[in-house]
C-alpha cells in the first residue's frame, strides 16, 4: 500500500430515495438478494473489463491491493450464493495481474508494491483454492500455485537484519515505509502459512506460522491481551510500536489462529484456542452496541480510501473462522448479525437508493460511498450464509487446485525452512514494550494506553498508519482521503 495524492471520484451519487437494502437475517433468499444488490453496486466502480481498461485494476483513488481484496470478496460471493455472474471477470483479473513469474509481482506494480499488497492477491487465490472456485485453463497459473508463489517469495524476504526477523512493509528500499515492519504484512503471511498448511499438509507451512506468531507476539506488535498494533520501526530495532488498531489486523490473525487450532491437538490446540478467544475478546474495541466500526478513524470522519474497506476483512475472517473452529460461532454471531443489519440500513443512499455508506453505527446512509463501503457491507451480509456452505477443502478432502511447492522460489523444491524460532535474546534485543504509547499519531487517530485504559486523540495531520515521532518516516504524505464530493 502506497502514498498518493487525493484523486476525487466523480460526483455520481448525491441524493436519492431512502429505500435501503431490505434484509431479513433469518432468510437465505433475503441475504442472497441483499448481497446481489450490493455486489452489483460494488462492480459499478470497476472498469477493468471495459474497452481500454486493464483487467484487475480499479480506477483512482483505489490502489492495486484493494482490487485484489475486492476480487476476494467476489470469490466469497460465489461461495456463499452460488451466483456465477462475476466469475469470468474474477478469473480474468486474478490471472492478468499475476506477473511474468506468476507470483503477483506484475510489472505495472512492482516498483511500488508492498508485502501486504502482494498478500491480498495471494489470499484471494488461496480462497479460490479452498472453496473450489472454477480452475483456470490448464495452461494458466493455478490458484494454489499462485498462493504458494506469494508465500514463498515472502518467506525469502524474512529479515534477520533487525528486530529478530519479520517482514518489512515495503519490498524495495526506495519506497517510503521500507523501515516499517507492520502487522498486516506479517499477519497476512501468517494467515497464508496456516491456510497453506491446512490445504497441503506440508508441516513447513505450520512451522512458518508458528515462527511468525512468535515473532509478532515477541516484538510487541501483539499485546498480552491480544490487541494487535499497527507496526514498528526497524531502525529502532522495533523497540517502539505504533499502537493504532485496525479491524483488518485483528481479522487476519484471527483466521490464521483458528486454522492452527483446527490443525493441532492437546495442549497446543488449547493454546491456540486461548489465542483465538483472546483476539475476539480484544476485538470488542471495534464494536459499538455490537455494530462494527473502524475505531481509529470513523469517529473523526477521517478514514482514507484504504481504511474504508477494512471492516470487510474482519467480517470476512470472523465468518470464515467459524468453519475451522466451531466454538468461534458463539463468540462472533451477535457481532456479525447486528452489524449486518446496520450495514443494510446504511445502504440507503445515492441515486439508486441502495448505495452503502461508511458508518454503520448511524444505521442510515452517511453520504459516503465507494468500493470499500460496498465491500464492507457485502462481506458482513453474505457471511450470514456461512452455516449453509461447506468448509474449506484440502488436498485430502476434495481440493481440485493444482499446487507448485517451488513456485516463487526460483527452483527450490519446498518453501524455505525456518532457520530457528525467535529466541529470548532476540526478544530482549528488540526491547519489548507492550505498554508504550507513541504520541502525536497523525490525523486524530485513536489509540489505547494499556497501562491506563484511557482513550485519546491527537488533532494532527493524518498520514496513513504512520506517526510523526520516533518512527523515522516522512510526515505529511497523505493518501487519498476517501471522501467523495
Amino acid at each position: 500500500m502506497k502514498f498518493r495524492g487525493v484523486a476525487a471520484w466523480p460526483a455520481l451519487l448525491l441524493a436519492g430515495p431512502a429505500c435501503a437494502i431490505d434484509l431479513d437475517i433469518t432468510s437465505s433468499s433475503s441475504i442472497q438478494s441483499a448481497a446481489s444488490t450490493i455486489a452489483h453496486g460494488m462492480l459499478s466502480y470497476y472498469t477493468g473489463n471495459l474497452t481500454g481498461g486493464t483487467p484487475g485494476l480499479l480506477p483512482q483513488p483505489y490502489y492495486w491491493w484493494e482490487s485484489g481484496a475486492m476480487f476476494g470478496s467476489l470469490i466469497d460471493y460465489w461461495y456463499y450464493t452460488g451466483d456465477s455472474t462475476y466469475n469470468d471477470i474474477v478469473s480474468q483479473a486474478l490471472l492478468f495481474q499475476t506477473g511474468s513469474e506468476a507470483d503477483y509481482m506484475p510489472p505495472n506494480q512492482t516498483k511500488s508494491e508492498g508485502n501486504d499488497d502482494q498478500a491480498f492477491w495471494g489470499m484471494a487465490a488461496m480462497s479460490a483454492a479452498e472453496v473450489k472456485f472454477p480452475n483456470p485453463p490448464s495452461d494458466q497459473p493455478q490458484w494454489l500455485a499462485l498462493a504458494q508463489a506469494v508465500f514463498n517469495s515472502q518467506a525469502e524476504r524474512w529479515d534477520n537484519t533487525s528486530c529478530g526477523g519479520g517482514l518489512k512493509w515495503q519490498i524495495f528500499t526506495f519506497n517510503t515505509g521500507y523501515n516499517y515492519k507492520n502487522s498486516i504484512s506479517n499477519g497476512a503471511f501468517f494467515n497464508m502459512a496456516a491456510r497453506l498448511g491446512y490445504y497441503t499438509q506440508n508441516e513447513t507451512y505450520f512451522e512458518w506460522a508458528d515462527r511468525m506468531w512468535d515473532w509478532v507476539e515477541g516484538i510487541g506488535l501483539m499485546s498480552t491481551n491480544y490487541a494487535i498494533f499497527d507496526g514498528t520501526d526497524d531502525t529502532l530495532n522495533c523497540t517502539q510500536q505504533n499502537h493504532i488498531q485496525w479491524t483488518y489486523n485483528a481479522g487476519v490473525y484471527l483466521l490464521g489462529a483458528a486454522v492452527m487450532w483446527n490443525q493441532t491437538n492437546g495442549t497446543t490446540q488449547a493454546l491456540w484456542e486461548t489465542r483465538v478467544r483472546g483476539i475476539i475478546g480484544a476485538s470488542n474495541v471495534f464494536f459499538q452496541n455490537n455494530i462494527m466500526y473502524e475505531v481509529a478513524c470513523e469517529p473523526q470522519g477521517n478514514c482514507d480510501t484504504d481504511q474504508q474497506s477494512f471492516k470487510a476483512y474482519l467480517s470476512r475472517w470472523m465468518a470464515a473462522s467459524t468453519k475451522v473452529a466451531p466454538f468461534v460461532s458463539d463468540l462472533v454471531s451477535s457481532y456479525l448479525q447486528t452489524s449486518a443489519q446496520a450495514a443494510a440500513k446504511s445502504c440507503s443512499g445515492g441515486s439508486d437508493g441502495v448505495t452503502c455508506g461508511t458508518k454503520w453505527t448511524v444505521q442510515a446512509w452517511d453520504n459516503t460511498y465507494g468500493v470499500g463501503q460496498q465491500m464492507n457491507a457485502l462481506e458482513v451480509i453474505q457471511g450470514l450464509l456461512i452455516d449453509q456452505v461447506p468448509g474449506p477443502v484440502s488436498n485430502k478432502t476434495g481440493g481440485i487446485s493444482v499446487g507448485n511447492p517451488s513456485a516463487g522460489t526460483g527452483g527450490d523444491t519446498n518453501p524455505g525452512t525456518p532457520t530457528g524460532q525467535i529466541t529470548t535474546g532476540d526478544k530482549a534485543g528488540a526491547g519489548i514494550l507492550t505498554a508504550v504509547i507513541l504520541v502525536a499519531l497523525l490525523g486524530g487517530a485513536w489509540y489505547v494506553d494499556e497501562s491506563s485504559d484511557l482513550y485519546d486523540t491527537r488533532e494532527t495531520r493524518y498520514g496513513y498508519r504512520l506517526h510523526t515521532m520516533g518512527m523515522g518516516m516522512s510526515t505529511g504524505l497523505d493518501r487519498s482521503s476517501g471522501k467523495m464530493p
